[in-house]
């Protein structure tokens, strides 16, 4: 099957198909029994991301239950600061802990030297899910974004109020600006190397950029993405890349027109009436059915799923939640939505 005939890239690149397709962000992880017993054989979280086998497994487990239309390269967006030499660990019941880069000083033990030899494992990964994959089904690449990534390098961690890293951002935007160059420069280099690996599309999850005033996402959002979209796009022209600035309100509309990506990923506020007739002419549109939603099950999902299908299903659209699935989620739900998408007809 030739990528024309894969129904998410024929999307993304504007084409239309007899249904939207379908993938879930973390569809692979905590809600499935069987990734859970992976994740217990597995040691650490990071250990999971960078063995290959073991990632590819849980990569397939949600394409064997479901057959979405496209998987997702399971990794996190952690291995970057990883890669750059950060101290990164992941505490149950904690989340990520990494050691703060807060300081001009701090940036110096920073480096990407060994960037592609730290991040190999994540590149075989995606060597063997293409050949593990069924034919139909799109593997997709991803990457955080560097403000987002910045946000946990910053802060040591998860963060209520981000005001550890607005301080260095607002009052020394030059040093806090190499942090972010360094990050555009092994982001673009990252996702290329996915791509060369065998990734069909990627995505860029800019899941902290909505904390940010205007002017300040512009500088550390918007302008950073636009730069690494042009430097994969230079270099694979033909990949879609999709974007996914959460939070960011009225400004999906700069980033349909600014941002270079083929597609915009929904956060849930998003109104989707105002998406369509703002952004779909522009851009392929995904999302962005509330996660909860999918914990609930039965009447109210189906009646939420075939809102959003309704709204957005007649232009360029690829069904997804409008952020990650939760751990609470019953699979069986799953196979409803799955139902659902798959038996609509546009």
């Amino acid at each position: 099957m030739g990528q024309d005939d894969k129904r998410l890239l024929r999307t993304l690149r504007g084409g239309r198909c007899e249904r939207p397709p379908f993938w879930l962000m973390r569809q692979a992880g905590r809600y499935l029994p069987e990734y859970r017993e992976v994740r217990a054989a597995a040691g650490g979280f990071l250990d999971l991301c960078l063995t290959p086998e073991l990632a590819v497994e849980v990569t397939l487990q949600p394409i064997r239950r479901f057959a979405m239309d496209a998987a997702i390269l399971f990794s996190d967006i952690l291995v970057i600061p990883y890669a750059l030499g950060q101290t990164v660990a992941f505490e149950e019941g904690r989340g990520p802990v990494l050691a703060p880069i807060r300081t001009t000083g701090d940036l110096s033990r920073l480096s990407d030297a060994a960037l592609h030899d730290r991040l190999a494992p994540v590149y075989e990964t995606v060597r063997l899910l293409t050949k593990a994959l069924p034919q139909e089904t799109t593997l997709i690449g991803f990457a955080g974004a560097p403000w987002t990534l910045a946000t946990y390098m910053v802060e040591g961690g998860a963060s209520k109020d981000f005001a550890t890293i607005k301080r260095w951002a607002y009052a020394e935007p030059d040093s806090f600006g190499r942090l972010i160059a360094l990050l555009v420069d092994a982001t673009a280099d990252y996702l290329c190397k996915q791509i060369e690996a065998g990734a069909e599309a990627v995505q860029i999850f800019d899941s902290w950029i909505g904390v940010l005033p205007e002017t300040e996402l512009r500088r550390w959002g918007l302008d950073p993405v636009r730069e690494i979209v042009r430097r994969v796009k230079a270099a694979h022209r033909d990949t879609p890349v999709i974007l996914f600035p959460r939070g960011a309100g009225l400004l999906y509309e700069t980033y349909a027109a600014e941002s270079g990506a083929d597609a915009l990923s929904l956060d849930t506020a998003v109104p989707l009436g105002w998406a369509r007739s703002a952004l779909q002419g522009r851009c392929a549109l995904q999302g962005n059915l509330d996660p909860v939603m999918l914990v609930a099950g039965g009447a109210a999902l189906e009646r939420e799923a075939e809102r959003v299908l309704r709204q957005l299903a007649g232009g360029p659209f690829v069904f997804n939640l409008g952020h990650g699935i939760l751990p609470q989620t019953p699979p069986d739900h799953v196979a409803q939505l799955a139902d659902i998408v798959k038996g609509w007809k546009i």
